[in-house]
């Protein structure tokens, strides 16, 4: 199907006879069909990368071209078993590589299925919630404020909708929607009875019948200008980038004075020279470091996504680890977001209503007394209200009852369906809910008249109210003394915790079909119905391990301020000195006011999503790094301000999550505070991975030119550099990054995102101490060695093996950057373990065997030779065991 046709130019039943479908929709099995006919609703994909040219890719850096041109000079010199070993170890090191890219690239490709946006179709008559890839030509897509569209459709049914076309018009302002017909040469910018794929709804809903799908929509027409997305470096491969080169300029000082002593005092071949310097180069630059980097940072958010935390943008793995301050909306996020009325007032009578959760099933009560509905007629008004000026839909699954729609919504219709009201009344006006107007209206024929249910914040619907009705259905015109009384019984059900919902309602002639906003005054006040929506008991320990963390926390709630303060309180995140604001004061604050009282503000009450993104900015001024939360598409803005942006996954709007850098998958506050600790782990992790690999790199640069000063003869040869450095720097380097988080990692403070990867200690104990001890070992070890007249081969080979183990105990020993050895369970990293005792094991059978030690140039080892190596093993020991006790007593007198 295609969207060449002049859908807009036809009436909707011409539309549904070409499409073969009706407004209930197509059945399962017929959607199944199309899908196969059709293919699934998706642009075409940049041509993913084989795996063939992954492997080849491994080839491209310089380094391994160097050592490629090495290969081909030792065959044309006939050094064939040179050749041979050195192509096996290049083949080596590009295997590793093209294993961890390739694992990183399944890790984002499972995410990006698992974020995957979803449509509202009905199927079999029965509104659906399905993967947007598998809508349909001549699916009904039903379409609400937030919704990303899915397809190209023709609208049938409209109230006040409003689409942002942007992004394929260029037009800023909404456009209004309806169904009418469309000259056929109506532009496509001018074409008001049609959606568009990628276009977001801004307000009110719809339905449309799908005309066009995948490549045959609108938005496939640019679908090559879309795709071409450039991927921006993170904070740390930037970071990564300057370590390189610093190294490369240490590789090419170190490597032009061996060169030049291996020339005139080695007296080294030009091929061997060459070699010697390749090997150099691949020592002292961990060419594979990027792809480890980011593959870590894959595999980890892939990792996340299990913990319900979907990491939509790989740089905020590295931001979660820094967040010093989470914006959190409340419902859904710190309480459970099960709404239920607990009670309800109609003048001067209080209603407790029983039951929990979305189960209709419960009593109202009256002084313990059942109500009588037909005797209250301002009861049985305010129930009927709360079931039709409705949206929400009761589903039961499985003997659970949940809600598809507005928690809030689908708490009232429970509670009408608990007093036996379930009278469904013809929509014929409606004038939807916003957080501007703070209520929502609707018109249905009822008895002898047309009748406007209106429902809101107390204030706003007290405030169009002019009469209220009593429980005898006698009005009474609302003065002074009225008013007091009511809005003090909606402060007292606040100060509960509860949430206020107030009902009114207007009669108007059965001829009456339209409501306009002008219509929503002169209302006759209903009543109120609390709810309430208890706090997730995993949000205290969450809390409280922010607290240690050095993290702060702030709610933020368009609900009542003594409701939001209540629930605040009893999530103990009201502290003494702490303030709670208000929406209407915080517009009354000038920029520099906010930012002045920001950081002592904890409560955010009745705040619009307009003022988070003032909220973010002036916290930004203040140095934070901040987490905002959000699902309306009017969040979007400030999710993108904020420095994580967080969408709600169950109750998000398309457009929130996708503006947002990560998206809840259960919509919990704590599952924020595990994916701030997984972040810490990931960057630590690359952190320990980074000073193991330098610390091991600098120490083999050093030797060389340390036994040139020395007068020595070359310590290792190009191929042994070549096989420390793929026995050492692979398979324990990644192992080292899965080590599991400390359990102190969330009581540091914060990292700042822009502050070196390593403290001024860490340089000190780990990249300046480390190898110079383990250089000048290694030197003296190999000096003593040759002073007692052991043949050249035999030293380097107790030199070679020396270096090797020594790498190994240093991947063990940096399985911590603080906490002593003693203290790490081995069992936390089985991978570590195993691959160490693997490399081990491998180390010694490359020492057995014949042809092995011919292509190394090593001969077999003794006991002795071990116990000289433990010697060494034994100065790194106490090396890095005691660079991490100075850390940890200067890190003391820091944070006291």
């Amino acid at each position: 199907m295609s969207s060449e046709k002049n859908w807009h130019s036809m009436p909707v039943e011409e539309v549904f006879k070409m499409l073969d479908t009706s407004p209930s929709g197509l059945s399962q099995e017929e959607a199944r069909r199309r899908l196969e006919v059709y293919g699934y609703n998706r642009l075409e994909e940049e041509k993913k990368v084989s795996p063939l040219k992954l492997f080849i890719e491994q080839f491209k850096n310089p380094l391994t071209a160097l050592l490629l041109f090495a290969t081909i000079l030792s065959l044309l010199i006939g050094e064939t078993l040179d050749a041979v070993v050195i192509i096996v170890l290049v083949l080596a090191g590009a295997l590793l590589g093209f294993y961890q890219e390739y694992r990183a690239e399944r890790a984002l490709e499972a995410l990006k299925k698992m974020s995957s946006p979803q449509a509202t179709v009905i199927r079999d008559g029965v509104i659906k919630v399905v993967s947007s890839e598998e809508v349909v030509p001549g699916d009904i897509i039903v379409l609400s404020a937030g919704d990303k569209i899915a397809a190209d459709a023709r609208l049938i049914e409209t109230v006040d909708l409003r689409v942002d076309e942007a992004i394929l018009t260029g037009e800023s302002a909404p456009v209004d929607k309806e169904t009418g017909i469309l000259e056929v040469d109506t532009p496509l910018a001018e074409r008001t009875n049609m959606v568009f794929a990628g276009t977001a709804v801004v307000y009110g809903k719809g339905k449309g019948v799908v005309v066009a799908t995948g490549t045959n929509t609108e938005l496939g027409k640019i679908a090559e200008s879309l795709q071409e997305v450039k991927t921006e470096k993170t904070p740390l491969e930037k970071q990564l980038d300057m370590l390189g080169k610093v190294l490369l300029i240490l590789m090419v000082i170190v490597a032009t004075i061996v060169s030049l002593v291996g020339m005139f005092y080695w007296k080294m071949r030009l091929i061997d020279l060459i070699l010697w310097a390749v090997s150099l180069a691949v020592a002292a630059v961990p060419e594979a470091l990027p792809v480890i980097v980011t593959g870590s940072l894959a595999i980890g958010v892939y990792k996340m996504a299990k913990r319900k935390a979907i990491v939509r943008k790989l740089p905020a793995v590295e931001t979660l680890g820094s967040t010093t301050y989470i914006c959190s909306d409340k419902t859904g996020t710190m309480t459970k977001g099960e709404m239920t009325v607990v009670k309800a007032w109609i003048f001067d009578q209080e209603i407790e209503v029983t039951g929990t959760g979305y189960q209709p099933v419960g009593k109202l009560l009256s002084n313990k007394e059942p109500v009588n509905i037909s005797e209250n007629k301002a009861l049985e008004l305010l129930l009927l209200n709360a079931f039709n000026n409705n949206d929400a839909q009761l589903v039961q699954e499985d003997s659970k009852w949940t809600v598809r729609g507005d928690t809030t919504e689908g708490a009232l219709k429970v509670f009408a369906l608990k007093a036996g009201i379930n009278q469904s009344l013809e929509r014929i006006g409606e004038i939807p809910f916003s957080s501007e107007r703070k209520r929502m209206s609707t018109l249905h024929p009822w008895r002898e008249f047309n009748v406007m249910f209106v429902k809101g914040a107390t204030e706003i619907i007290l405030q169009l109210s002019s009469k209220i009705m009593l429980p005898s259905g006698k009005l009474f015109d609302i003065n002074e003394d009225i008013r007091e009384r009511i809005m003090k019984v909606n402060d007292d059900f606040a100060r509960q915790g509860l949430r206020n919902i107030a009902f009114a309602v207007k009669f108007f002639p059965s001829e009456k079909n339209v409501i306009k906003e002008e219509d929503e005054g002169d209302l006759i006040f209903l009543g109120i119905a609390a709810l309430i929506d208890p706090p997730r008991p995993e949000v205290y320990p969450a809390l409280e391990t922010c607290r240690r963390a050095g993290i702060k926390v702030a709610m933020i709630t368009g609900d009542h301020k003594l409701t939001a303060v209540t629930v605040a309180k009893q999530l103990g995140l009201l502290d003494e000195g702490d303030v709670v604001i208000t929406g209407t004061e915080l517009e009354k604050l000038s920029d520099n006011d906010l930012e002045n009282m920001v950081e002592k503000i904890r409560v955010f009450a009745r705040v619009s999503p307009e003022h988070k993104l003032r909220i973010v900015r002036a916290l930004k001024k203040k140095n934070h790094v901040v987490a905002m939360t959000g699902d309306g598409v009017n969040d979007a803005p400030a999710l993108k301000a904020a420095d994580v942006g967080i969408a709600m996954g169950i109750t998000g709007s398309e457009v929130a999550k996708e503006a947002a850098a990560m998206v809840l998958a259960d919509d919990n506050f704590a599952t924020i505070v595990e994916a701030i600790k997984l972040g810490r782990e990931i960057f630590e992790n690359i952190r320990k991975y980074l000073i193991y690999l330098l610390s091991a790199n600098i120490a083999e640069l050093l030797t060389p030119l340390f036994a040139t000063f020395l007068g020595l003869p070359i310590p290792f040869t190009a191929t042994q550099l070549l096989w420390i450095n793929l026995i050492t720097d692979g398979a324990p380097a990644i192992a080292l990054s899965l080590e599991p988080g400390e359990p102190d990692l969330l009581e540091r403070k914060p990292r700042k995102p822009n502050s070196p990867i390593f403290t001024r200690e860490e340089i000190i104990g780990f990249l300046v101490t480390t190898p110079l001890i383990l250089t000048i070992s290694l030197t003296l070890l190999f000096k003593n060695l040759i002073d007692l007249g052991i043949p050249e081969v035999e030293a380097r080979t107790t030199l070679f093996t020396t270096m090797i183990l020594t790498e190994l105990l240093l991947a063990y020993l940096l399985r911590s950057l603080r906490r002593p050895i003693y203290e790490l369970s081995p069992l936390r990293n089985k991978t570590l373990i195993l691959v160490l005792i693997l490399s081990f094991v491998i180390q010694l059978g490359m020492l057995s065997i014949p042809i092995v030690q011919a292509a190394l140039n090593i001969s077999k080892i003794s006991i002795d030779d071990f116990e000289k190596a433990l010697i060494v093993l034994a100065l790194i020991f106490v090396t890095v065991e005691t660079s991490k006790a100075i850390i940890r007593i200067l890190e003391k007198r820091q944070y006291p």
